[in-house]
């Protein structure tokens, strides 16, 4: 009797320590960095000079995690290809990669940095972690030996992996993560043999991890939400702005609100390569979020997050489908948005209701134009099909968008600025998938926080005036279960003339790097 009255006292008195030390809320930051690229040689660096450049990023991102932690931070997230650049071969990355052990062998680099062999790029990550008492995540390389044995083992006799490693405010090393969705051009790097489903937990939630290109795919960015009910995602990426669809603050705060997590997402600032865009985003709307084309700096954010987001289920087919589609009163014409075809209808009046469908999706909008200016088109379009530059992967999209010109033949193309503003709106499809990812745009690539909402019947729709002028109000869906069995490649056969002039002009038609 005394041992299980002694028992009982012991359980309640852990569940009350992990009760109070848990938190409700937490202090997120996420750093943009203009990362210092490498010179360009026609033989790799040796280690020593590889280490002496990669350094001098981390002076860099040592600096905004000490900042970061001064005001607070619990976690900072840093960019893919934030601590080497990009641009490498597979031979000229070599000398960047260390041997990443698995984060169950309990290891603080900062303590023991030997332990695995020679590490200090670990080494350091650590010990910022450590010294500054905050959870430090970065992308770093991860080299691991192969034999003949192994029917996939690289001619080199190596795996190399894009990776990210995550270390707590001890400093120990929690979580690590190959990058499972290599995207074109990355030829440097191994895939995983299967998809790694990454996740740890703190006082402050549970974290899941993936990398810039798996956030098109299932796995893992919606196997860890889904199936393994993390709270945030960490999201280091190296992500170019595609215009009107898949810029990084447009289409990552989409992702946090369709799929109900919070998401910290860190790019490279690199505006020649239109690669900028970073936030902090909730499932509600984004907390806080930073784009900038115009400087060359990098930009530390920070922002507070519920440690346990609310999230309310959509249909995202009900309202769509009980509703009769609206007079077609205006000619479709076909349009090409990042080489998808899609089935326009222009929007001529300055207020209106339109329908336009594509195979079996039907968009529906309502609105009402503060001006109907003679010098913008807007045009509402629908796309159900499979996608094939960069990747392939099934979609159904519902768009109302400005048009570059107000020749109906530019509708589709990259746009980012605007002039006429939107009292209303609301935009409905009949999807066939729970997994969409509504959008709103306005004039410079910028969101609009607290100023629309989703229907548990699946209405995006306006709660006030847009702010500025109008870009895109979308919803995006990911059809998974229509993708390739090999979603990740396209068919290099079939699509290898499209696919060049996405390699040839990489900073018009690229995504992740």
């Amino acid at each position: 009797m005394i041992t299980s009255q002694l028992l009982a006292y012991v359980a309640i008195s852990v569940f009350c320590v992990l009760k109070a030390s848990s938190l409700d809320t937490f202090i997120a930051a996420v750093y943009e960095h203009a990362v210092i690229l490498p010179d360009t040689t026609p033989t790799p660096v040796s280690r020593e000079e590889a280490l002496v450049f990669m350094n001098r990023n981390l002076d860099v991102l040592e600096g905004a995690i000490k900042s970061a932690a001064s005001q607070g931070a619990h976690i900072i997230v840093t960019p893919e290809d934030g601590i080497y650049g990009y641009n490498f071969s597979r031979e000229s990355i070599y000398p960047y990669l260390e041997d990443i052990p698995d984060p169950q062998v309990n290891w603080v680099p900062c303590n023991n940095p030997n332990r695995f062999g020679y590490n200090p790029v670990q080494e350091r990550l650590s010990c910022l972690a450590k010294n500054n008492s905050i959870y430090v995540v970065a992308n770093i390389g991860d080299k691991k030996s192969c034999n003949a044995s192994d029917p996939q083992c690289p001619p080199d006799g190596r795996y190399q992996y894009n990776t990210n490693v995550v270390f707590d405010s001890q400093g120990k090393l929690v979580a690590r993560y190959h990058k499972q969705n290599l995207f074109l051009g990355e030829e440097q790097f191994n895939a995983p043999k299967k998809p790694e489903m990454v996740t740890f937990d703190t006082t402050f939630g549970k974290f899941g991890i993936f990398t810039c290109f798996d956030i098109l795919f299932h796995d893992p960015a919606v196997a860890l939400v889904k199936d393994l009910h993390v709270d945030t995602i960490l999201f280091p990426t190296a992500w170019m702005n595609v215009l009107p669809h898949l810029s990084a603050v447009e289409f990552h705060s989409a992702w946090a609100m369709g799929m109900g997590v919070n998401f910290l997402a860190s790019n490279i600032h690199h505006p020649s390569n239109r690669m900028t865009g970073s936030g902090i985003y909730a499932p509600d709307f984004p907390k806080a979020f930073h784009y900038d084309m115009k400087t060359q700096d990098g930009k530390l954010i920070i922002s507070t997050l519920d440690s346990h987001p609310a999230h309310s289920t959509v249909n995202w087919a009900s309202y769509a489908s009980r509703i009769d589609a609206f007079p077609a009163g205006n000619q479709q014409f076909k349009g090409t948005v990042f080489f998808d075809e899609f089935t326009f209808v222009e929007l001529t009046e300055i207020t209106g209701n339109y329908t336009v469908c594509q195979k079996d999706l039907c968009c529906h909008l309502s609105y009402k134009m503060s001006e109907k200016r003679s010098d913008e088109v807007y045009a509402l379009g629908a796309f159900d099909g499979l996608h094939v530059v960069e990747g392939s992967y099934y979609l159904q999209i519902c768009t109302l968008l400005k048009c570059e010109t107000t020749d109906l033949r530019t509708c589709g193309g990259s746009v980012d600025t605007a002039s006429t503003r939107f009292d209303s709106f609301s935009l409905s499809g009949t999807f066939r998938t729970q997994y969409v990812f509504p959008e709103v745009l306005l004039s410079d690539v910028q969101l609009a926080p607290k100023e629309f909402q989703v229907s548990s019947d699946g209405r995006l729709f306006s709660l006030k005036p847009t702010s500025g002028p109008l870009l895109t109000v979308t919803l995006f869906g990911r059809v998974y279960e229509k993708d390739p069995a090999t979603s990740g490649s396209p068919d290099l056969t079939e699509y290898a003339g499209r696919i060049m002039l996405v390699v040839m002009t990489p900073i018009v038609y690229s995504l992740c790097w």
